[in-house]
Formats: C-alpha cells, sequence, structure tokens
C-alpha cells in the first residue's frame, strides 16, 4: 500500500498553486494524495502569515494534523514558518520545517522521515536574500482554469507588509519554461490561465528586458490557452505603451486586479505605496479607453495607523469613483518586524472593524449598479463554466463576473454566451444564448 499524503494550503493563490505542485510531485514519487482530514502517513501544511490571523490558522491546522494522527510525519513549509521556525518546530508533533526555499524537495525528506524512528523537529529554513527561482510546475487543474506561478518575491518595502521578509526579493520563471507549463496545461483541459506571483507586476525584472506583457503576448502567440487573466498588478505598471500591449493581446480577459490599499493620499504615503490616487486614476481611465467593458476588482485595508475619518472617508468616495466590480476589503493587521507596527495612532479594533463593514456596503452597491447596467442593457457574457449544484451550472465571465445559469446541458469546460437576466449573489443568472 503506497503512503497517504494529505495537504493543507492557506493563503494566496501562489500558496494554492505551490500546493498543487507539491501534490503532483508527491504522486510521482508513489504517494497517494488524500483528503487532508483523513488518516494520512504525511501532512504538508503550506502556511500564511499575512496578517496575525494567518499564523493563528497556521498553526490550528498544524495541531490538528497531529491530533489526526499523532504517528504521522508532519511537514510544515510556507511563509508563517519561514519567518518563525522555532515557534513552528516548537508544536509537538511536528517532523520538518522548512520555509519558502525548499518546498519541491519534501516528497524526499517525507521518504526519508518514514524510514526513520520518529524524533524532534528538523529545521532547514534559509535565508532567501540570494535564492533562486524554485522550479515548480503543474501539468493539470482541479477545473479548466489553471493558476500559473510566474514569479516570487518582492522588492517593495511597503510599510504594514511582512511579505518580503518571507519571500525574499523578485525572482522570475524563465519565460520558456512558463509557455511549456501552458502548453501541457491547455492538452489536459484548461482553456484559461491566471498568471499570478507575490508581485507579478514585477515579472522580469531579473531577465533582462523580458518583461510582464512580453510573455503574456508569447504565451497568446505560442499556446492554444483561450484566455489569459492577470493577478494583482500596481497601476504604475500601466503606462500608456503597456495599456497599448495589452489592449492589442486578444486572449487578454478585460478585467484587472489593480492594487489600491487606500484612496487616501496621506494614508498611501504613509503606507510606503509606490504611488498615488491620481496613479491609479490615469491607469484605469487609460485602461476604460483601450479596451471596451473592461471591470476592476482591487483590495483595500482599512484602518491603517494615523487613518483619520477624514482619510477613510476619501477612501470609501474614492472606491464608488472607481466603480470596482469587487473590493476585498481587509482590516490592518500589525505584523511583528514592519515599520507600521511601531507607528503611533493604531486605530482600535472595533473601529477597524466598522470601516470593513462601512467599505463593503459601498462595494456592494457599486457592484449592484454595475450589474443591474448589464441586465438592462441584456450585455452578452462569455463565461467558462466550471462547477454544478443540480441543474445550475456556474463560472466566470472574461471581465470576471460570477454568472449562474440552469441547464440539463453538461456545461464543465465549456465557454458560452450568456444573456445576464437577474442579480443572484454577487453575481448574476441568466439564459444560455442560441
Amino acid at each position: 500500500m503506497p503512503y497517504r499524503v494529505g495537504f493543507c494550503s492557506l493563503g494566496c493563490k501562489v500558496s494554492q498553486y505551490e500546493t498543487e505542485a507539491l501534490a503532483e510531485r508527491f504522486a510521482a514519487a508513489g504517494f497517494a494524495v488524500s483528503d487532508f482530514d483523513s488518516v494520512c502517513d504525511v501532512y504538508v501544511v503550506n502556511t500564511c502569515t499575512v496578517t496575525l490571523e494567518s499564523d493563528r490558522k497556521s498553526r490550528q491546522m498544524i495541531r490538528r494534523a497531529v491530533r489526526l494522527n499523532p504517528s504521522a510525519v508532519v511537514l510544515v513549509t510556507g511563509c508563517s514558518s519561514q519567518l518563525h521556525p522555532d515557534e513552528v518546530a516548537a508544536i509537538p508533533g511536528v517532523s520538518y520545517v522548512t520555509g519558502n526555499e525548499r518546498k519541491m524537495h519534501l516528497p524526499d525528506v517525507a521518504l526519508d522521515l518514514l524510514a526513520r524512528p520518529k524524533a524532534g523537529a528538523r529545521v532547514e529554513v534559509s535565508d532567501l536574500a540570494d535564492a533562486p527561482y524554485e522550479a515548480a510546475s503543474i501539468t493539470r487543474a482541479p477545473r479548466t482554469r489553471a493558476f500559473v506561478k510566474i514569479e516570487d518575491g518582492c522588492n517593495c518595502r511597503c510599510a504594514y507588509c511582512a511579505i518580503p521578509l518571507a519571500r525574499g526579493p523578485v525572482r522570475s520563471k524563465r519565460p520558456e519554461d512558463v509557455i511549456a507549463e501552458v502548453s501541457r496545461l491547455v492538452g489536459n483541459g484548461t482553456r484559461e490561465i491566471v498568471l499570478t506571483g507575490i508581485e507579478t507586476a514585477a515579472y522580469g525584472i531579473d531577465l533582462d528586458g523580458y518583461r510582464l506583457v512580453d510573455l503574456i503576448s508569447d504565451l497568446a502567440e505560442k499556446t492554444a490557452v483561450e484566455r489569459i487573466r492577470l493577478s494583482s498588478l500596481s497601476p504604475e505598471m500601466m503606462t500608456p505603451a503597456t495599456v497599448s500591449r495589452l489592449a492589442a493581446i486578444p486572449k487578454l480577459a478585460p478585467h484587472f486586479h489593480l492594487s489600491l490599499q487606500s484612496g487616501s493620499d496621506p494614508v498611501l504615503a504613509a503606507m510606503r505605496r509606490p504611488y498615488r490616487t491620481k496613479n491609479v486614476r490615469a491607469a484605469l481611465s487609460a485602461l476604460r479607453d483601450a479596451i471596451p467593458g473592461v471591470t476592476f476588482t482591487t483590495d483595500v485595508i482599512v484602518g491603517f495607523p494615523g487613518e483619520s475619518e477624514e482619510n477613510f472617508a476619501e477612501t470609501v468616495a474614492f472606491c464608488r469613483e472607481a466603480r470596482f466590480l469587487r473590493l476585498h476589503v481587509f482590516p490592518y493587521s500589525p505584523r511583528p518586524g514592519t515599520p507600521a507596527a511601531t507607528f503611533p495612532g493604531q486605530i482600535p479594533g472595533e473601529e477597524k472593524r466598522r470601516r470593513v463593514r462601512e467599505l463593503v456596503k459601498a462595494g456592494k452597491e457599486v457592484a449592484r449598479d454595475l450589474y443591474f447596467d448589464l441586465i438592462a442593457r441584456k450585455t452578452p457574457l462569455s463565461v467558462l463554466f466550471e462547477t454544478r449544484d443540480g441543474e445550475i451550472w456556474t463560472g466566470h465571465s472574461e471581465t470576471y463576473i460570477e454568472v449562474k445559469v440552469r441547464s440539463v446541458e453538461r456545461l464543465a469546460g465549456e465557454i458560452r454566451r450568456v444573456i445576464p437576466t437577474a442579480l443572484s449573489g454577487d453575481g448574476v443568472t441568466g439564459t444560455l444564448a442560441e
């Protein structure tokens, strides 16, 4: 009987991708990949440290693995273990701790530890300052939309963020490796890819003149993928030349997740973000002029130290003006080792939660108006269907709107035109166009 391995992935799409790549590596090494909540011989917990709550959940899942099978080999990797290896190693039952450099070696580590009497945790966490890009790839995705990691690390030093400490500097995957990976995915049924990284817009700064827009162009021309989507981008990337090139790529989905974090210039300055609201306005305007029907989503942090009620009101007003399709709103969480953790003017927790609620409400009102406009104009949407619940199929449009239709047809993996007819939660319902 093969050894059984279960995976728990916490945090961002990069971590989820890495866990998928690890699962393929374990399967290739002869392991049977099982559900994390089943009794396994090996557990892999890919941790997150973006907030204090993320660290807490990471520790919680490690302890869950130990409870499920106290004699199992428990391997811990990812951002939280990169920053807090000794704290993770001190959890009873942990067998091995690494960070963000040796993930893809974990099958070999597991086989080695399975052959030994169980002992204390082994810790192998390195400084990432000079780390190379760790080769990782997937050959198939759980759905017909696949996330593809193209970059690791971040060179920004935002005052609130611990991720550069946990991920190191920017390192890019070689273009030929990305192209080969996407080609394999398409051969196994993938129709849409989402290019993702820790700082996706920085892709290629270490590749001698080859940048993200070059990669997108090559993927569109050299692979049979039907739709290319981008994960979070910094607004200052959207120069006139870049926007012009992006608009000329038919396979590029007309949806952009532009990082905002705040709609108040004083707060952006305190955060040490490399742009101001005028840059975001310019990016939104340029993309809307160049790409008809384009939509935008964004992330916002509220309750940053020193954020006044006036500053917060500026953020609410900016988000309404920008007409974001969706807002991901987070209360500021102090991270040890970051400058903002020691800033004066820390906002009380209940006030941060109030601001989250108010901004989320404003975002939903904007989205509702956008959906009503689509419904009124009967704007056709090109939808890639992924899941079903009875006769209800769910997918996402090219503009990243969640769409539901009722159909007895099998729509999984199909791209179909849908006419929106009504609101449905955070998206719309519709009917298949003839």
